[in-house]
């Protein structure tokens, strides 16, 4: 196994949200016992009830399984079924003994049906042993923020001392949502397996063809958890994340959720990608001076009454000192929203600016002289 370097992003690029805040709306109805609608570009929280409330959540599990697989693994290496992959209680797609399987076709096997025995063996090849891959799944839920989360298996079957919140189980989706591999799985319907043994893999999330700009989530049911849902959808570029614990409503109330999303909020782009913020003297570089921009689109979701109320303010200094990458961050530009300091982005320059040699200053020296 070829172990990746696990880089801490709780954002897409280089959006990182402060505070969030929580709208909690009277039109909104769930039977959930836990729920959160949360956007995924700035993981604004849109709606909540109970969110931070520490609950069972059967195989909705599987995408911090998958989110895990996919960072540590290479998706077209041959994965050797353990053993103790055969035959485990629950959903299964009927692993073999001594079967030879691509990595890719158990994790879509782990996300479109929801396989036990998929997650097992996915467990055994990544982490060696259910408790090295636990490790792995409970690192990473650390470090996006999911504090209120602890995993002991990779497939959600009921142990007491597995449990999530709407909340956590809404940053790892938005952590999983921005590998693009990880996307991909999620919105399909149908895959078929490349392996020696041709399977068929329907799709049991009914958000992708029931729910207008659906596209992708993950089931989960035990008796003790009750039906859980993760759904999500994208509709005018923005994407929202619907969680639902213990909720026999559980299509109908992540409908309903990100319909209200859909309805009441809008992105607004409040910065664009490379956009021009002013220009900067470079102390010591080959060139003077360089334009800060932005790295990213700033997208955030608002209601028509928000839109008047935000305001950015830039930090940036006058002069910063050569070399310069473009990965050098220079300033930053906060965004409140009436007051309130809801998303911070990193300034960078446009271009690479090397540092002057002494051949440079020789040069400059003598010009200076004649000029």
């Amino acid at each position: 196994m070829k172990t990746k370097k696990i880089i801490s992003l709780l954002i897409i690029i280089s959006i990182l949200t402060i505070t969030i805040s929580t709208a909690k709306s009277n039109n909104v109805n769930v039977s959930s016992q836990s729920s959160i609608l949360m956007e995924r570009y700035t993981g604004r929280v849109l709606y909540a009830q109970n969110s931070n409330k520490k609950l069972p959540m059967a195989s909705t599990t599987k995408i911090m399984t998958a989110l895990v697989a996919l960072e540590y693994g290479h998706l077209n290496e041959m994965v050797n079924i353990h053993p103790k992959s055969i035959g485990v209680e629950g959903s299964s797609i009927y692993l073999k003994h001594n079967e030879k399987i691509p990595l890719i076709d158990l994790i879509y096997g782990l996300m479109l049906r929801s396989g036990n025995d998929a997650a097992t063996a996915i467990a055994y090849h990544i982490g060696k042993s259910i408790d090295g891959f636990v490790a792995l799944m409970n690192y990473k839920a650390k470090e996006l923020g999911a504090k209120n989360t602890n995993f002991t298996n990779p497939h959600g079957l009921h142990h007491d001392s597995h449990y999530t919140t709407a909340y956590d189980l809404a940053l790892i989706t938005r952590a999983a949502m921005n590998n693009e591999e990880f996307k991909k799985i999620s919105k399909t319907r149908l895959y078929v397996s490349n392996g020696s043994i041709k399977r068929y893999f329907y799709n049991k999330n009914k958000t992708l063809w029931q729910f207008d700009g659906g596209d992708g989530g993950k089931t989960g049911y035990t008796k003790t958890a009750g039906r859980c849902l993760v759904s999500t959808a994208t509709r005018n570029g923005m994407q929202l994340i619907s969680v639902v614990l213990n909720d026999g409503n559980w299509f109908n109330d992540c409908y309903n959720l990100m319909s209200y999303g859909f309805e009441k909020y809008s992105p607004n782009v409040i910065l664009q990608k490379n956009q021009f913020i002013k220009n900067i003297t470079v102390q010591g570089g080959k060139q003077d001076y360089t334009s800060v921009v932005n790295s990213a689109d700033i997208i955030l979701p608002l209601t028509e009454e928000e839109q008047n109320d935000i305001k950015l303010i830039f930090d940036i200094p006058n002069s910063v000192k050569a070399p310069l990458t473009k990965k050098t961050k220079i300033g930053t530009a906060k965004v409140f929203l009436k007051g309130e300091l809801i998303c911070l982005a990193n300034l960078y320059p446009y271009r690479a600016i090397a540092k002057k040699s002494a051949k440079d200053k020789l040069i400059d020296f003598i010009y200076n002289i004649f000029d």
